[in-house]
């Protein structure tokens, strides 16, 4: 369903054409989840093309971006040249990364061992670190803050903080998440912990993952990835703007 012959057999394409159509489609948004796929193609040179998909006008469930990702979610991408030449849309930035690592052939060891235990940490920030953090971001600071009862965010907060901890551990004595080369894993997960501060968190309590933050946020890669996209994100106003909490956390089950 997600492999095609060519770009434009994607309808994603015809409502966000392609300038350049040789090139990785990337549809997204700097969002935690939207931005680690700019940053690995950043990382890797892959030459790509980014479309900027508005979440808060609801585009990514316009029926065009749905038929590349029925989950209504950015990031999603369209390769030009997927496995055996043709066209190949993916949806869920785990996967992107995993799927860029392989194609370039970068930020993924290239041993069995060392493949499978940084995809257990991808897979760890997927699992754990996305949806904790997200559900703090959404009674600190988004449409959950006006709930009376604190006790939601409190848990979610510190089941954040034990989260870092996690990654402090793992990072006494590594400069990475696998050690001694930055991969996927790493950037699986340092997009989440940009917004620590707005979250109530202290990196000051986790040394060896502050140090870890500060090394990928100084990398040229990472601040080129967040600067794709934020034009559109500078004029979004999410805590404030009723309609746009409308439409990111009042969707329903889909319409068919």
């Amino acid at each position: 369903e997600f492999a095609m012959s060519t770009l434009a057999d994607f309808p994603v394409a015809r409502r966000w054409p392609a300038t350049h159509p040789d090139r990785i489609q990337l549809y997204s948004l700097n969002t935690p989840n939207g931005v680690k796929a700019s940053i690995m193609l950043e990382e890797t040179g892959l030459p790509y093309e980014a479309h900027l998909v508005d979440i808060m006008k609801d585009e990514s469930h316009l029926p065009e971006f749905l038929a590349l990702n029925p989950n209504g979610k950015i990031p999603a991408m369209i390769d030009p040249d997927g496995p055996d030449g043709k066209a190949l849309g993916l949806f869920e930035s785990g996967a992107i990364l995993m799927y860029l690592a392989e194609k370039s052939g970068k930020f993924m060891p290239s041993d069995a061992a060392g493949r499978w235990e940084t995809i257990q940490w991808v897979f760890f920030q997927m699992a754990s670190i996305g949806p904790m953090f997200g559900q703090v971001g959404f009674f600190n600071k988004f449409a959950g803050k006006a709930y009376e009862d604190k006790r939601p965010l409190q848990r979610y907060v510190t089941e954040s903080q034990r989260l870092l901890g996690v990654l402090d551990g793992r990072l006494d004595g590594r400069d990475w998440i696998m050690g001694a080369d930055y991969s996927i894993a790493d950037m699986a997960a340092y997009p989440w912990i940009v917004s620590h501060e707005a979250q109530g968190m202290d990196l000051a309590d986790f040394p060896q993952l502050k140090a870890w933050f500060e090394r990928i946020r100084e990398r040229p890669a990472t601040q080129r990835a967040y600067a794709v996209g934020d034009t559109i994100k500078d004029k979004l106003d999410l805590a404030n703007d009723e309609e746009a909490k409308r439409v990111l956390f009042g969707q329903g089950a889909a319409k068919k």
